[in-house]
């Protein structure tokens, strides 16, 4: 599907969106970014300095909750992807924090790539629309749908099912006249093009300083940050992509995350947790504590302990030709990230494997 007009990434600064703005420069794209505010000089020299950005990368302002603040920003592309959605757990008002720039944006995205005569959008949803809490023997597939979550239980999650709801509906019920691809990754980690911290790889830095006082019964899927990246290209060029794609690799527990941390020198100097409450009187423990903590996090804690997530990935390696790293790989790469943008110290004895670089290739 490629042509020689733009793409349109909403969102352009955030972690995946930044790296989806690497690979479409790399594969020779013009690209328009959008960003929250007017493009000031030099905020966003990590995008500018990519490679091909000074020949074929635009930065335009764009605000999600402003009715027809994308017009400008797709007129004249085929393609819209639309990463731009906030990704917090603990927010004061869920509806207005959460789920309305979730929504709002997504629908003010969508009428403007209508108006425009895009014929793709491809969006950023989550692995949070698909489940909201785990289900013992249960492999989830694109066919499932999270219909738990509310503004009081998993907020965030809610918000990722909300936005994909709408927009699917808007595509069935408006003529769109452009068909609708979506994303939907587990937990996002790897290498930032930018400095800021995003919520994900936070866990690392969580980890590392003390702020889990415990090993936890959690399991997360894992999934490199280049190859959601790869993933989202991907479905701009397949022409038969079509609906839905779980995008993840390897599942880890917490447990598992903190060995790896530990057989590649993170342990030494750093606050890695060591008391296990991994038994089933653990996970009662960590329940009850969960009331102590602010309601986004509480409610995941509730939600999680002692389940693990199982899900196809079938479909994605298959339709769209991806394949994923393993998570040993993306989650060293992650905290190396971390030490190299001052988010954690070094540790005190090197790793014992070189991590990948940002703008490693795809395997």
């Amino acid at each position: 599907m490629r042509t020689n007009q733009p793409v349109c990434v909403t969102g352009a600064s955030g972690f995946v969106a930044a790296h989806i703005v690497r690979e479409l420069l790399e594969r020779g794209y013009r690209v328009r970014g959008t960003v929250r505010n007017a493009v000031q000089a030099g905020k966003y020299g990590f995008l500018t300095s990519l490679p091909g950005a000074g020949e074929r990368l635009e930065l335009v302002g764009a605000d999600l909750l402003t009715a027809g603040a994308y017009d400008a920003a797709v007129a004249g592309c085929d393609i819209v992807i639309h990463t731009a959605s906030p990704y917090l757990v603990n927010v004061a008002d869920p509806q207005r924090d959460l789920v309305d720039p979730a929504v709002k944006g997504t629908l003010n995205v969508l009428q403007s790539a209508r108006s425009a005569g895009v014929r793709r959008v491809v969006l950023t949803s989550s692995i949070a629309a698909i489940c909201d809490e785990p289900v013992e023997g249960k492999v989830l597939t694109e066919a499932d749908w999270n219909e738990r979550s509310s503004l009081e239980r998993n907020p965030y999650y809610f918000s990722k099912v909300s936005a994909e709801r709408a927009a699917w509906k808007f595509v069935d019920e408006r003529a769109a006249g452009f068909d609708l691809v979506a994303i939907n990754p587990f937990m996002v980690v790897g290498p930032s093009i930018g400095p800021g911290l995003n919520v994900s790889n936070a866990i690392f830095r969580d980890l590392l300083t003390g702020v889990f006082p415990a090993i936890m019964n959690l399991a997360w899927g894992f999934v490199d940050v280049r190859d959601v990246a790869t993933a989202h290209v991907a479905a701009i060029e397949h022409v038969d992509a079509t609906g839905r794609y779980i995008c993840a690799g390897d599942v880890l527990t917490m447990k598992e995350v903190i060995a790896i941390l530990r057989d590649a020198g993170y342990g030494a100097g750093s606050k890695l947790p060591r008391l296990p409450l991994t038994s089933p009187i653990g996970d009662l423990a960590i329940k009850l504590l969960s009331y102590t903590q602010p309601r986004g996090s509480g409610s995941y804690l509730r939600t999680h302990v002692g389940k693990v997530m199982r899900y196809d990935n079938g479909k994605i390696r298959r339709d769209l030709g991806v394949h994923f790293r393993p998570a040993r790989e993306s989650l060293l790469a992650a905290v190396a990230d971390l030490v190299r943008w001052g988010h954690v110290k070094p540790p005190l004895q090197g790793p014992s494997r070189e991590p990948p670089s940002a703008t490693a290739s795809t395997p």
